[in-house]
């Protein structure tokens, strides 16, 4: 089992606004087979903040994913090395007690939070989890002077060393000790930290076989699928959308945040539909879907700027099901 590393001292905690951590943080990191639907955990560090970001405790854990393991060159577990680690619920109480009533931590917490939630529903369990925090998003808002949105450029800017990247443990250590100092910038200056509701994943793309062979170097994992070019929208957009009124073919829609459906998944049936799927919003977006209207993320915030109508994935399936022919077809 890997040894834990030593935790560096942090600056004393400060109070002011930024935010309920309530029991604190559980920064998180996980390794992967893979970025797909149906990649698996292999391994997973968690450090356990209170709520001014002192390091009370940290955990860390290998996860036999009983498939191929994966990119080997990037996180450095060999099939030999999985065999003989504890299946994922044969780890989840344990896991479960180190996120229970924290916020959860990562940096693109988007995809931590998927990975975890869609290994806790392949359990038949729920994460414990109500909230997410994505440091990108905090080093965003915090307005950091940062290359690029790498934690080892984060790490970097707070004289974090990192010592061995893509290890689930390290990953986790050095978040947790360039959050501290983001928390006290956070409550020191009055930025709000931007908290998002977590949606249990119950897509869990079994459909999508995964194979037994090792991928080529240069992939990530059997089941990545590469992000797709999608076919221009052949209807012009007919403007908003408005509240009570069907989709009408042409309607520029974007999504952000979670969605309990595959978000590919989801873009598909939009585009059969004949919308157009939009990668930003702007002041000629037609609506934009979301299961978090508050959130802070760049959608929302340019959604609340617009006055671009929002719904939630429910509803945006039920419209989904009647959108009506444009009226130029």
């Amino acid at each position: 089992m890997y040894a834990p590393f030593p935790t560096s001292p942090l600056p004393a905690p400060r109070t002011g606004p930024g935010g309920d951590a309530g029991r604190g943080f559980a920064v998180v990191d996980v390794e992967t087979t893979g970025l797909g639907r149906s990649d698996r955990v292999i391994s997973a560090g968690v450090y356990q903040l209170d709520p001014d970001g002192e390091i009370t405790d940290h955990w860390y854990t290998l996860v036999n994913p009983e498939r191929d393991p994966g990119p080997v060159w990037i996180h450095g577990l060999t099939s030999e090395v999985l065999t003989g680690a504890p299946t994922f619920p044969e780890v989840a109480a344990e896991f479960a007690e180190r996120l229970r009533d924290r916020v959860l931590v990562a940096h693109n917490a988007l995809f931590d939070w998927n990975m975890i939630s869609r290994e806790f529903s392949r359990a038949g369990l729920r994460a414990p989890v109500e909230q997410r925090l994505c440091t990108m998003v905090l080093a965003r808002d915090l307005r950091l002077p940062l290359p690029n949105g790498k934690l080892s450029s984060l790490a970097a800017h707070f004289g974090v060393h990192q010592r061995q990247a893509h290890h689930a443990l390290d990953d986790a250590r050095v978040l947790a000790e360039v959050f501290r100092p983001s928390l006290e910038l956070a409550r020191n200056g009055g930025v709000p930290l931007p908290l998002t509701a977590c949606v249990a994943v119950t897509d869990l793309g079994e459909d999508a076989a995964a194979t037994a062979a090792a991928p080529a170097r240069g992939s990530w994992g059997s089941s990545y699928r590469p992000g797709r070019k999608r076919p221009a929208c052949p209807y012009p957009n007919p403007g908003r959308w408005a509240d009570g009124s069907p989709l009408v073919q042409g309607m520029r829609v974007a999504i952000t945040g979670d969605t309990a459906t595959d978000r590919e998944l989801l873009e598909d049936r939009a585009t059969e539909a004949g919308l157009h799927i939009a990668s930003s919003v702007s002041r000629l977006t037609s609506l934009l879907v979301t299961n978090e209207p508050a959130s802070w993320s760049g959608k929302a915030r340019k959604a609340r700027e617009y006055g671009t109508p929002v719904v939630g994935e429910d509803a945006f399936l039920q419209l989904l099901r009647e959108v009506a022919p444009h009226p130029g077809a």
